[in-house]
């Protein structure tokens, strides 16, 4: 019965392994998404960098991707930048696509 539990034990391990990894990942895709949409609207350093926080942060006010879409949106259409939800959605892949990479590189 050990060889099950030990078996048990590191599929466990590997599942909270992959999804430490997978939430390392999606936070750094949303900070690289909100370094994209600073510059895009212009932001100084300093308000890049708690912009770009603020986007993580908005990534934990429900499950799925649709919060920090809903944000970018609304703060982009605001500041004036004529982006569509489609163009968010794309960048949004784009940056995740970015983010894994750097993830693997560092590892």
């Amino acid at each position: 019965m050990t060889t099950f539990d030990d078996r048990e034990r590191a599929f466990e391990n590997k599942f909270a392994h992959d999804q430490e990894m997978q939430f390392r990942i999606q936070a750094r895709r949303n900070r690289l998404l909100g370094e994209w949409a600073a510059a895009k609207m212009g932001l100084t350093p300093e308000e890049t960098d708690a912009y770009a926080k603020a986007v993580v942060q908005a990534d934990f006010e429900e499950a799925g991707d649709e919060d920090v879409i809903r944000k970018l949106l609304g703060d982009m259409t605001s500041a004036g930048i004529d982006i569509d939800e489609p163009g968010v959605r794309a960048a949004l892949e784009e940056q995740s696509v970015i983010a894994r990479r750097q993830f693997i590189e560092a590892q």
